[in-house]
């Protein structure tokens, strides 16, 4: 496994984000491990939370200038940092996220920040994709934009679950709108991560058992 996963692993076990026991994905899904972005909650871990995924842009995309977005709420913090850091490295990007409600004052509107002109790419940044849920609720909302092309979606973890078939649930979600999805690490890189601490047996063991029902297949 390369370097920078191993230290993306042990950032994310630092921060708090990934964390080992019985949760509720978004899916319904009971899970043994839990990503979750929602648990940064200092400027010096957001700020390496958004060079991790300004890394990523730039192998998977280049110096490309997209539009960012975050859905809310936990991809708005990752869109900002990513946006900034992407800066940092020369490349001046705008972002935008949506309300959870529709503003009907104001300025209106569902989206916060830019909003993307005709022809227009716009670039996905989630925590984690677990059955595409939350992928296909940002596709809806993005629907209403006339002409805006997503071009590609980045996350943190590829859980290597299956969707509503046998494939990855990031494969469905590839195939079904036609961009593709990366992630910086996938679930047998933490458990190759795992497997070097002894004290890990267990929360590898879950994983593996997890994964022999509701991996994918394809």
């Amino acid at each position: 496994m390369e370097n920078y996963k191993s230290e993306f692993i042990k950032f994310l076990e630092d921060a708090g984000v990934l964390k080992f026991g019985d949760f509720t994905a978004k899916s319904g899904r009971k899970i043994p491990y839990f990503i979750n972005a929602g648990d940064i909650k200092t400027g010096e871990q957001i700020a390496k939370l958004g060079e991790f995924y300004a890394k990523a842009y730039f192998e998977k995309v280049g110096n490309k200038r997209t539009v960012l977005y975050g859905p809310a709420y936990k991809g708005i913090s990752i869109a900002v940092a990513s946006a900034v850091a992407l800066s940092k490295e020369g490349l001046d990007v705008p972002f935008f996220f949506n309300r959870k409600e529709v503003k009907d004052h104001g300025e209106g509107g569902i989206f916060v920040g830019y909003v993307p002109k005709e022809g227009e790419e716009v670039v996905i940044v989630e925590d984690v994709i677990t059955a595409g849920t939350a992928i296909r609720e940002s596709m809806a909302i993005l629907s209403s934009l006339k002409d805006v092309k997503v071009a590609a979606t980045f996350v943190m973890v590829d859980r290597k679950e299956k969707g509503k078939t046998e494939k990855s649930a990031m494969q469905e979600v590839s195939e079904e709108f036609g961009f593709p999805v990366y992630s910086v690490v996938d679930v047998y890189d933490i458990i190759e991560y795992l497997e070097k601490d002894p004290k890990n047996v267990e929360n590898v063991e879950r994983i593996k058992k997890y994964l022999e029902v509701n991996g994918a297949k394809a």
